[in-house]
């Protein structure tokens, strides 16, 4: 099945991955997310490479994706153009970059060396970006992220009555407002990268001093993650009587500053706590049965006094050695700005996204009283090029196009893309189906070898939640088994014992907010959602990332 938004993939950088950005597209793409924002994305990329000195322009196709690239409607990463800017980067790897963005996978090819690799001139540029990175300690210092916050923030103060545009204007203001996606993401990308900086350091002392148990405490418990945020605001009013009019004016407040949050967020088509309130609801009434002990605050105190300790202790085993506590110390310290930074970043967009998919809800409403939409969604099954037949006297010939990339699309949405691929994939007509049993299910006794994602032990029911928008089986204590977990699912981790996911890595968004919030956490579990059976009891060591099935 090849499907509308499916791309053209690099053959010069030929690996891509599912690896980070399943997170932020977990269900295929729709065309005109594809068209609009993920071609700008791509670009701001781009952007944001050769802000670091990482790449020139020039090295990548012009009006063609190449950091990107869609295969079956799944949107994936090119992993060979982020090995390489570890290749190039002073101090930095490919093999930091796998652990950092990727995690454990099977069946990840190792970097090969291709003519063109090596650029000792991009690399002093980079070495240049680098040392202006350990400069900036605190958020309040990278200026262009609280501009940009601030920006969003008054784009939904002032949102202007929509039902009171014209049809064009709607476009209009989508155009409008997903154009400075471009910059934007340049912005997110450039601090992403970033980040790896500190926390390349950090893991490579404390590897080579032997205690690589140290790394999740130091990057964790920071504060200041907007990401988290909602969680917080979630269970202050998970707090209040549901009926009362302190929730409904907590909770209005709570959908004006994070209503732009929700499942499959990046996608335009997709609902959010604004335009769904239930999902949010339903999330809180998951908080409300928890004890008052687990209080996301309180957890991240005890992770920052964690950090403190472990920072204090992996410093002062490297005392002897000048140059490598001096290094050390600036990683952790720059930490605290690029690591929250770049939740902040993905913040911005995310707001940005929204803003311009409740121009596109309003048109997609007028065109379903009018007949020609069968769903209000159905505005993301448009292409660019048939905006001025949608605008013009005859929209009802887009019809059946829409109905078939919508069907299209759904059947899509069943199956399992791989995870990584070179080159190319068979597609999506050898694809595993997402509710295909596993042939290798786990039993009393057996473990499951992940990731540490954030410490602690927890033991508890395993409940596999495959979709944030349902998430009432799970209980107060039960041990959340997810594919993926973009921030939508953060809340359920308030409530849950411990957290395990399919996929995941150091510098995943959620894994960054598990840490903030202090729920054991176990990343690059592979297949964990079709291997531990559903009301398990087992045991979570976020310290160690193993899994163990105490019985069926």
């Amino acid at each position: 099945m090849y499907y509308v938004t499916d791309t053209t993939l690099s053959t010069r950088f030929p690996i891509y991955t599912r690896a980070n950005v399943g997170e932020v597209f977990p269900d295929p793409v729709t065309p005109l997310t594809s068209e609009t924002a993920l071609w700008l994305a791509e670009l701001g990329w781009r952007d944001a490479w050769e802000r670091m000195g990482a790449f020139e322009q020039d090295e990548f196709p012009a009006d063609e994706f190449c950091q990107l690239g869609v295969v079956g409607g799944y949107c994936y990463l090119n992993a060979s153009l982020i090995r390489l800017f570890g290749e190039r980067a002073p101090g930095l790897s490919w093999k930091d970059m796998d652990e950092q963005f990727f995690g454990v996978q099977p069946g990840i090819p190792d970097y090969v060396e291709e003519a063109g690799d090596v650029r000792p001139d991009l690399s002093e540029k980079i070495g240049g970006t680098f040392a202006w990175v350990f400069a900036q300690t605190s958020l309040d210092q990278l200026t262009r992220l609280t501009e940009h916050r601030r920006f969003t923030r008054q784009m939904r103060d002032e949102r202007p009555d929509l039902t009171t545009l014209s049809d064009r204007e709607l476009w209009e203001r989508y155009e409008l407002v997903i154009n400075t996606h471009r910059e934007y993401f340049a912005e997110h990308l450039f601090t992403t990268y970033m980040a790896t900086v500190p926390v390349g350091v950090i893991n490579g002392v404390a590897t080579a001093v032997g205690r690589p148990d140290l790394i999740m405490p130091i990057i964790g418990g920071i504060g200041d993650v907007d990401s988290a945020a909602p969680s917080y605001a979630m269970w202050t009013l998970s707090r209040l009587d549901p009926e009362s009019d302190e929730f409904r004016t907590g909770f209005g407040e709570f959908l004006h500053e994070f209503g732009s949050r929700g499942p499959n967020e990046w996608e335009v088509r997709s609902p959010t706590w604004e335009t769904r309130p239930a999902l949010a609801l339903s999330a809180i009434d998951r908080m409300r049965g928890a004890p008052d002990g687990a209080d996301p605050t309180v957890h991240q105190s005890e992770r920052a006094g964690e950090r403190s300790a472990a920072a204090a202790e992996l410093l002062a085993m490297v005392e002897g050695d000048p140059e490598t506590h001096g290094q050390l110390a600036a990683a952790i310290a720059c930490s605290a700005a690029w690591l929250p930074g770049r939740e902040r970043t993905k913040t911005n967009n995310i707001r940005l996204i929204h803003e311009a998919r409740m121009a596109m809800r309003e048109l997609g409403g007028r065109m379903v009283e009018r007949g020609v939409f069968d769903e209000i969604e159905d505005f993301g099954f448009l292409r660019l090029a048939e905006i001025e037949t949608l605008l013009g006297d005859d929209p009802g010939g887009l019809t059946e196009s829409l109905r078939e990339r919508r069907s299209d699309y759904r059947a899509l949405t069943e199956l399992m893309p791989p995870f990584l691929f070179v080159g190319s994939t068979d597609g999506p007509d050898t694809w595993t189906r997402r509710d295909h049993p596993a042939e290798d299910a786990l039993t009393a006794g057996d473990l499951l070898q992940g990731m540490p994602g954030c410490p602690g032990q927890a033991v508890g029911r395993a409940r596999v939640i495959l979709d944030s928008n349902d998430p009432t089986a799970l209980q107060p204590g039960d041990v959340l088994i997810a594919p993926i977990t973009d921030p939508s699912w953060t809340p359920l981790f308030v409530p849950a014992g411990a957290v395990v996911v399919d996929v995941g890595a150091a510098l995943s968004h959620a894994i960054i907010v598990s840490r903030e919030l202090g729920i054991p956490c176990v990343i690059s579990a592979t297949d964990a959602t079709r291997r531990i059976p559903d009301g398990a009891m087992v045991r979570v060591d976020g310290s160690t990332g193993v899994v163990t099935v105490l019985d069926g």
